[in-house]
């Protein structure tokens, strides 16, 4: 099945320009047509992100990430269900084992409500009920989730605010939820993220080859 990115914001390791040092973002398509070191459509449809650890990262982290994005915000109210539900698997891991591989994040702000890791073999959950909470509720989604194995991630948001992560790997499921978000959440704005964001730190010291790459397979966004 081929997933179609063409149309989303992709976040990129890359700087913006030789004078600014901030992650280059730009759409699918064209992140796909003139960098593909590090996102490419392989032969099956599927598409490759590339993260290395050493790059360019956003003025609020010196994390790097090859994440995708919708490119249209959307609150809670605005349909009666949100659904991102990704298929990946992850070929190579930075050398904290540390990952963000699906985000519900919110516009404006530091602290995104969901945030799924796979983390030492395991995907795990960040949650928070209050918009700008300062450390998230943290859960286990699913346990024994291999380097290298297909795997399905879903997050789902009603306009109630009630949030439902399950995820799937060889035969097994796992879920959290439902999570109820508090009031302060309602007039905020949201984007579903997807791919790999790397939980480390850069330093000088940072080895060329440590980084995360992810394939996904399948891709599904929608609000209804």
């Amino acid at each position: 099945m081929t997933v179609n990115i063409n149309n989303l914001t992709l976040t990129t390791p890359l700087p913006t320009s030789a004078k600014n040092p901030v992650a280059l973002e730009m759409k699918g398509s064209e992140a796909i047509a003139k960098y593909p070191s590090i996102i490419k459509v392989l032969d099956d449809g599927s598409v490759q992100l590339s993260a290395p650890t050493k790059g360019a990262s956003s003025k609020s982290t010196r994390r790097t990430r090859c994440e995708w994005s919708e490119s249209t915000n959307w609150t809670l109210a605005s349909a009666t269900e949100h659904l991102n539900r990704q298929t990946m698997r992850l070929t190579k891991v930075n050398s904290a084992h540390k990952v963000v591989v699906s985000q519900m994040h919110v516009r404006g702000d530091d602290g995104p409500p969901v945030k799924v890791f796979w983390n030492k073999g395991s995907l795990t959950l960040g949650f928070r009920r209050t918009y700008n909470q300062a450390t998230p509720t943290n859960m286990t989604v699913l346990e024994n989730v291999p380097l290298g194995a297909e795997f399905t991630v879903t997050l789902q948001a009603t306009a109630q605010g009630q949030i439902t992560v399950t995820a799937k790997c060889n035969g097994a499921s796992g879920s959290c939820g439902p999570l109820q978000f508090d009031k302060t959440w309602s007039s905020q704005r949201f984007e579903f993220h997807g791919g790999v964001y790397n939980q480390v730190d850069q330093t000088e010291t940072t080895p060329a080859d440590d980084g995360s790459i992810c394939i996904i397979s399948t891709l599904s966004l929608t609000h209804r």
